[in-house]
């Protein structure tokens, strides 16, 4: 059994002390393998906020942690250092490398950056982002859960949310499909929901979106808690290959992450999943 805790959007500089012990309080009980910060580290991309988050990670006691930036890890205010050292900080204190990956036995996470220093708030991946990632995919085993981690989200529930949606996803949610994704799962809006994408992409083989919401900050969205998402995996599980999407919310009384809300996904066969293709690309309508 793999367990995977999603951190998303903590905004650092916004923090609630309260919540922040709590998710330290998760963490300790559940014992997750790995943690996966969604982008959004901090508030300003300031160095106070990036050592705040550093903290963080270090108590989180979870070894390893894959973080990947968000549009908000880039300066807004400083110009010179969003032209010329967009990631300075960022890299700082997670390191170099702003597209980590992850891999066990059970589990490929791939971390991709959908920033822009160009781009004010708006995401993208690139074509050539989109078949690095795809090659990888493929290299996977029968057994692991496959994991793509974008801070944009690549599908949405409200229409507000649209325009927030990841620029160049659509060719990317086919092609990683067809490489043998299983979860895409991202931030960005603070709202978190679980989405089926092979009936929406016309792809003849399950891949979801899961989104998580604002773990830590002030920054909550619609009246909707701070909220994280524990992501369980059994490779040897006899009914097949499935994931389990546990939504955590901050509960205000209890002063505790508490599961609200459960989503049982299907995942492809193994003999699909080492040679899936989609419904599009093979000529389906």
């Amino acid at each position: 059994m793999t367990l995977l805790l999603q951190i998303s959007d903590p905004h650092f500089g916004t923090e609630r002390p309260d919540v922040v012990e709590a998710l330290l309080q998760l963490a300790a009980r559940e014992q997750p393998d790995l943690a996966v910060l969604s982008g959004d580290i901090t508030q300003r991309a300031r160095r106070s906020q990036f050592a705040a988050a550093r903290a963080f990670v270090d108590r989180l006691g979870v070894t390893p942690t894959l973080v990947i930036p968000g549009n908000h890890d880039i300066p807004l205010f400083n110009l010179f250092a969003r032209v010329l050292h967009p990631y300075a900080n960022h890299r700082r204190v997670f390191g170099a490398d702003l597209e980590p990956i992850f891999e066990s036995r059970e589990l490929l996470v791939i971390g991709l950056n959908t920033t822009r220093r160009a781009r004010h708030t708006d995401g993208e991946v690139s074509t050539e982002q989109i078949e690095r990632v795809a090659r990888r995919l493929e290299r996977a085993t029968p057994l692991q859960l496959r994991v793509v981690v974008t801070h944009h989200p690549v599908a949405s529930v409200a229409a507000e949310d649209t325009r927030n949606l990841l620029h160049g996803r659509e060719p990317a949610i086919l092609r990683w499909a067809q490489a043998g994704a299983d979860l895409i799962v991202g931030g960005h809006i603070h709202l978190p929901y679980v989405l089926p994408l092979a009936s929406r992409m016309d792809i003849a083989r399950p891949v979801w979106a899961v989104q998580a919401g604002t773990a830590v900050s002030t920054r909550i969205r619609a009246q909707i808690s701070n909220s994280v998402n524990l992501i369980r995996y059994d490779a040897g599980d006899p009914n097949g290959r499935k994931a389990v999407v546990a939504r955590y919310d901050y509960d205000e009384s209890g002063h505790a992450f508490v599961p609200v809300l459960e989503h049982a996904l299907d995942l492809a066969s193994a003999d699909e999943a080492r040679s899936p293709v989609s419904a599009r690309a093979a000529g389906s309508s």
